[in-house]
């Protein structure tokens, strides 16, 4: 099955019933250009509105989702540290047999930053990547209707 485009939106007449594509040439031949160009511009203003309708929705499941994520990441956060604090005592504990307590204290220490500092670097970076959010679909879409728009402006120019 092959894409065709945008299909255009089903029209009615004046009371109510549907129209076909030929009722539509016709009625739109015969109309005013004023009434065109307000009814243009009515079906623009509600596109747009749908449009922003549909990246405040895009946007708040997203916003939803990373607080979801943001409130796991702190339960984990704390289960770490907790995890964190018993692993380095134990790494102390286990290099103060070899040498002095201070040494292997110092020896855990300098090895926590080092691995601090690199995560916080590929974090910076992962962090740079996903910016500026965007909501994509409602981008995709409002691009998808401006073409649309494009066509049915230059098919009715050369029509």
């Amino acid at each position: 099955m092959t894409d065709t485009g945008p299909v255009d939106p089903p029209r009615r007449d004046a009371g109510g019933r549907s129209m076909s594509d030929q009722d539509r040439r016709t009625d739109t031949r015969e109309r005013p250009t004023a009434e065109l160009m307000r009814e243009l511009t009515d079906q623009t203003t509600t596109l747009v509105r749908k449009e922003i309708a549909l990246a405040k929705v895009e946007l708040a499941d997203k916003g939803k989702k990373a607080g979801v994520g943001a409130g796991m990441f702190g339960a984990a956060a704390l289960f770490g540290a907790g995890a964190f604090a018993a692993i380095t005592a134990c790494l102390i504990w286990a290099l103060s047999t070899l040498m002095v307590g201070w040494l292997g204290a110092l020896i855990v220490g300098v090895a926590y930053v080092a691995i601090a500092g690199v995560l916080a670097l590929r974090g910076k970076k992962q962090v740079q990547q996903a910016t500026p959010p965007v909501p994509e679909q409602a981008v995709d879409s409002t691009k998808e209707d401006l073409e649309w728009l494009k066509t049915r402006a230059k098919s009715g120019r050369s029509g």
